[in-house]
């Protein structure tokens, strides 16, 4: 099964090792293998991984893109993940979901339930600076 994409103009996406830009136009292209895929939206960099939940976010992106290294992100992911339960225990079902997913190989699905895990922790920011 093949899967679709409209890129708008000017947008990167990065396909399987390959930083790619659009040109001035919308493009549609399909891809037709199982390869790693990210929209530019969906990417963090190092230097925006301000916080626990980013960094888990930067970890399982990593351990999509670049396999070849998955052993030290893996190894980073669960520092960080004993970190996240002993600040919030409330984070846990997040963390379940994300830990099948990563255990399943469904690496872009765990990179969709981190991102929920820091919409979840920027809720409790939130909520924390209302409260004080």
């Amino acid at each position: 099964m093949s899967l679709r994409i409209t890129l708008k103009p000017g947008e990167k996406i990065f396909i399987g090792g390959a930083v790619v830009q659009n040109g001035d136009s919308a493009a549609d292209f399909s891809i037709l293998n199982d390869t790693p895929l990210l929209r530019e939206k969906d990417i963090l960099t190092e230097d925006k991984a301000d916080s626990v939940c980013k960094r888990i976010y930067l970890c399982v992106q990593l351990m999509y893109i670049d396999v070849a290294n998955i052993t030290k992100y893996q190894q980073t992911y669960r520092r960080l993940l004993e970190e996240v339960i002993a600040a919030a225990p409330s984070t846990v079902d997040y963390l379940a979901t994300i830990n099948t997913d990563l255990a399943c190989g469904r690496y872009y699905q765990a990179l969709k339930g981190a991102r929920k895990l820091v919409d979840y922790e920027q809720e409790l920011i939130d909520h924390a600076r209302q409260s004080a």
